[in-house]
């Protein structure tokens, strides 16, 4: 049950907990908090990544206090200008927020569950003090359940968004012969740095992912939003998931990542609270207000 330090000294992944219910099993990282593998008996339900190794893509991350992209890493809030360090210089925007690479502190665990806690020091273009709680549960009947808490510690008033980043996993399985229901009705049209620009229907257009259908040679890596329902379906074989969320999270980023890139077959499902570049645009963003304490939940359950 327990994970433990590499000998190696330091590892990038920190200390490994390992979780388990019934016929799933998951792995959880120290540092970053992030979901490093879920399986339910025997199978994938998530793209796994090893201990010692940076997650490819940013495989199962926790993304707060703001998922996806910020337009030059500028924005304002409150009559005040921030600048944050631009984590995606190629296009430079700032990007998935600061809580990935931090070693996050054990608040108690037991065969399965962990409740991981971190303290956001504030910081060059992001000032805040904000304290966050993130627990991973498995049952044996339902799967995962994620909960997050977000408390504002600091006297001001801060501008805050939540996501995640679990990849769906295939088990070798083309991704052609996936079939998918999520329940999508805008798409957010993006600029050449992934920025949203504008909205587009996806009614009778490709990118109409509900209800049921295969998706072919389609490759996604967009935001949308106007949700028409709460979970979401990824099907290959004889292996269906099911991605649940809260009704916080009122955004989806799907992505196919290339398999020469990530290493295997897989679809991503992220929930979020904002839309990228929200701390500008405003959409879905959050105020988190001066002791005001925030949560959520989603979770993944296999239906096979």
């Amino acid at each position: 049950m327990s994970g433990g330090r590499y000998g190696w000294g330091m590892a990038i992944t920190g200390t490994w907990y390992e979780l388990s219910a019934g016929d799933y099993r998951a792995r959880v990282s120290e540092v970053g908090a992030g979901l490093a593998g879920l399986e339910h008996a025997g199978r994938h339900l998530t793209a796994p990544w090893p201990a010692g190794a940076l997650p490819p893509m940013s495989s199962g991350a926790v993304l707060m206090p703001w998922p996806n992209r910020i337009r030059d890493g500028h924005y304002s809030f409150a009559g005040k200008d921030y600048q944050l360090p631009l984590s995606e210089p190629a296009q430079h925007n700032a990007s998935h927020g600061l809580v990935r690479w931090e070693r996050w502190a054990l608040g108690s665990r037991d065969e399965s569950s962990v409740t991981l806690t971190l303290d956001l020091v504030p910081q060059t273009g992001y000032p805040f003090e904000l304290s966050f709680a993130l627990r991973y549960a498995l049952a044996a009947d339902s799967g995962m359940t994620v909960a997050v808490t977000a408390t504002n510690i600091g006297r001001d008033a801060a501008p805050f968004g939540a996501g995640f980043h679990p990849y769906l996993d295939l088990n070798g399985h083309d991704i052609d012969h996936a079939e998918v229901d999520i329940p999508v009705a805008t798409m957010l049209l993006t600029d050449e740095r992934q920025i949203p620009a504008q909205r587009s229907p996806v009614n009778g257009t490709p990118y109409q992912l509900t209800p049921r259908r295969p998706i072919g040679s389609l490759r996604v890596d967009h935001g949308f939003t106007d949700l028409t329902d709460s979970k979401a379906l990824v099907a290959v074989g004889d292996q269906a998931v099911e991605l649940w969320w809260s009704e916080q999270f009122k955004y989806l980023q799907v992505f196919t990542p290339p398999v020469e890139r990530f290493g295997r077959t897989a679809l991503a499902i992220e929930p979020m609270t904002c839309a990228a570049n929200a701390f500008n645009s405003g959409e879905g963003l959050i105020s988190l207000e001066p002791g005001q304490v925030w949560t959520a939940s989603w979770g993944i359950t296999s239906l096979s």
